[in-house]
């Protein structure tokens, strides 16, 4: 029986660095699930030399429906590197309405701006 989400974690993300024009790697990434009490730490991970964090959960891992927050830590990335920055942090609220399907969240970013949108 082939594992849902093809084989991958169920949920992704890709990081750009509008400043360098190139993938963000080493940003910290944290993943969590909203449920009566607030959110609640799902997972958290690193972004690739693509700027890709593509396990942030086991591939195979059954998603349940429901509200959902990735947090990009911008700061740390942006300091590690000499440059200032306005945001500490992005989090990017979202909605799983089907467990079947994959969610990939991409986050194009600059020191003072930043641009999310469901990807694919």
């Amino acid at each position: 029986m082939p594992l849902p989400h093809g084989g991958r974690s169920p949920i992704t993300c890709h990081v750009l660095d509008s400043t360098s024009g190139k993938p963000a790697p080493d940003m910290r990434i944290r993943l969590d699930r909203l449920n009566t009490t607030g959110f609640v730490l799902q997972a958290q991970g690193m972004t690739d030399n693509d700027g890709r964090c593509n396990t942030l959960l086991p591939p195979g891992t059954h998603l349940e429906i429901g509200i959902f927050k990735i947090t990009f830590f911008t700061n740390e990335y942006f300091t590690k590197r000499g440059i200032l920055s306005f945001y500490p942090f992005i989090e990017i609220p979202f909605e799983v309405k089907s467990a079947d399907e994959h969610y990939h969240i991409p986050c194009l970013l600059s020191p003072y701006s930043y641009t999310t949108y469901r990807g694919s």
